[in-house]
């Protein structure tokens, strides 16, 4: 069972050189994977770092591939065209990873039947090297589905951060959905649980690690008020432009414009209230659950006539 490690990568060089030192301390046979790092056209020193790496001997040297379509799903997608392993491993390129990280996230795929399993997603767990606000900490938490190795029920979908899928499975259920996932001047974050809920329809198992920990760097640029809010405004979107191609999606989404409308309103005030009595995180966040209704607004009729 050969694995392929796919790091997709946009102007975050520093980070991923902490990415790529984790996979090079693996206790893993080292003729058993290979590391794709796939960047996005970046402009700062991706490349050079990528370089640092390939004349070690601790580890693969890792194949730089440039993918000029901008946005993660277009990235995703050139990692699938690209594996050379049975099994492929996504994973963001600013996780700490312990050297048993690989060992981990392959154990239930070894263990089951073949074609019983379409994915494993591992633990994410965000950690602040620059601090955690505390208005915003209660979106931060590991995902804790369960605490061994086994199945989640549907209402469970691991993250992109850390997701391993069998190359097979792709022939059966499509590649990603370039539609969803970030891009060059968006937040957008639902190509992976859309992925994650085709692999489910084709009667597979989704498997959660707790073991195959990673830990998720959350820099001081994702924990201020400005990217909270933008990053509430579009994943709103993506949900709808994935709730909008579901069965009956596009009814339900007619019917969720006056709630929204009404949440809105209702955030805005409390966001007004916990202001005049000096409750600044608390404002905060009322003001980002507003502008996730403002995003569900903007995006459903958009859907509804066919745009994204």
């Amino acid at each position: 069972m050969r694995l392929t490690v796919a790091l997709c990568t946009y102007n975050r060089a520093d980070f991923l050189r902490q990415t790529l030192a984790g996979l090079a301390r693996q206790n893993f046979p080292r003729d058993q994977f290979e590391i794709l790092v796939i960047d996005n056209n970046s402009t700062d020193h991706t490349a050079a770092v990528v370089a640092e790496f390939s004349t070690t001997s601790a580890q693969p040297a890792p194949r730089h591939i440039i993918e000029k379509q901008q946005g993660l799903d277009y990235a995703r997608n050139r990692a699938i065209a690209e594996a050379r392993g049975d099994i492929i491993l996504f994973a963001d390129d600013d996780i700490l990873v312990q050297p048993d990280w690989l060992a981990e996230m392959l154990a239930p795929l070894a263990s089951c039947p073949a074609e019983k399993i379409g994915a494993v997603g591992g633990e994410v767990i965000p950690v602040f090297p620059d601090g955690l606000p505390p208005w915003v900490a209660e979106w931060h938490a590991p995902l804790a589905f369960r605490a061994d190795a086994g199945p989640l029920p549907s209402r469970h979908s691991p993250m992109g951060a850390n997701l391993a899928i069998p190359r097979a499975v792709f022939s059966q259920v499509g590649i990603f959905h370039t539609a969803l996932d970030r891009a060059a001047g968006n937040y957008f974050s639902g190509g992976d649980s859309e992925m994650v809920r085709r692999i489910r329809a084709a009667g597979f198992e989704i498997w959660f690690a707790p073991a195959a920990a990673v830990r998720h760097q959350m820099p001081a640029s994702r924990t201020t008020f400005r990217y909270a809010a933008r990053h509430a405004f579009d994943s709103a979107r993506s949900r709808t432009i994935d709730r909008a191609g579901q069965p009956g999606g596009k009814a339900y989404l007619a019917s969720r414009w006056l709630a929204n409308i009404l949440k809105l309103l209702g955030y805005a005030l409390l966001a007004l209230l916990s202001a005049l009595i000096l409750r600044t995180g608390d404002a905060k966040k009322s003001l980002v659950r507003a502008w996730r209704s403002c995003g569900y607004l903007y995006q459903i009729p958009r859907s509804l006539v066919g745009k994204f």
